[in-house]
């Protein structure tokens, strides 16, 4: 994973990856305000939509990648995966959903993050790539593992060819839940173990994002993964933590192109 610096903007690229034309946003090198400061491109945060489209651009423009051709959705924090050949005409995303694959060339797939957990996926050998917004809901109901599925159904992807990047997102160090998270990870892992600690003090029980996605990747038979290891609410000076700010923040970009 190298990190990269170009008219202001920070952004990671992973050698994983390589074969498309992608990056993984930090906060800085915008054109919003605090709290949204500087590269927020969430557009349903509070912002004023002008910074936000600029900032939009402003990515676009760095990866040398077609605004015109992005492709994004409305996150619902579900399972459910569009496939996408480009835009839809008179709407700014194709679907309600939380994850996203193309076959297409210079089409742009992005999403916005701050804490869940971006799953970024890239197959050379059929030439298709995918997207997926995990937050805890989105982990539980196998988002990842839908998204594997899908591109093998659209395109005939086989899990070992796929390669993952996991990407910033908060750590179990911050991701504190309540029982019912607990239950629903139990429910659809069969068991929390490596997945979940409990403070030793009061028993609370803090959560494995990073973990939990990576084994519900491996259980499809994806084997090639990366996790940058970046928790968002830890690093609030690079990346947005919705969690961490106490929902007073923007959204960071994810974006990939074949």
């Amino acid at each position: 994973m190298q990190k990269h610096s170009a008219n202001n903007l920070e952004f990671y690229q992973s050698d994983l990856l390589e074969g498309t034309r992608h990056g993984i946003f930090t906060r800085h090198g915008g054109v919003s305000d605090a709290p949204f400061g500087a590269l927020n491109v969430g557009g349903t945060v509070g912002d004023d939509v002008t910074n936000v489209h600029a900032n939009h651009r402003l990515m676009y423009d760095v990866l040398d990648v077609n605004a015109e051709q992005a492709c994004t959705t409305w996150q619902v924090h579900g399972a459910d995966v569009v496939v996408s050949n480009g835009p839809v005409a008179n709407r700014k995303w194709v679907a309600r959903a939380d994850s996203i694959i193309t076959d297409r060339e210079h089409v742009p797939l992005v999403m916005r993050f701050a804490d869940c957990v971006p799953l970024i996926m890239y197959d050379p050998a059929h030439h298709a790539i995918g997207l997926a917004h995990a937050g805890w809901r989105g982990t539980v109901r196998g988002v990842g593992k839908e998204t594997v599925r899908a591109m093998q159904d659209a395109y005939g992807s086989q899990p070992e060819d796929i390669r993952v990047v996991v990407g910033p997102s908060i750590s179990i160090d911050k991701f504190q839940v309540g029982e019912e998270v607990v239950e629903a990870f139990e429910t659809y892992f069969g068991a929390t173990d490596g997945l979940m600690r409990r403070d030793p003090a009061d028993g609370t029980a803090y959560m494995d994002l990073w973990e939990a996605n990576r084994r519900d990747l491996v259980s499809i038979g994806v084997e090639q993964i990366e996790i940058m290891g970046i928790c968002t609410a830890s690093n609030t000076d690079d990346f947005f933590s919705h969690r961490q700010e106490k929902g007073k923040t923007g959204r960071f970009g994810v974006v990939i192109e074949l």
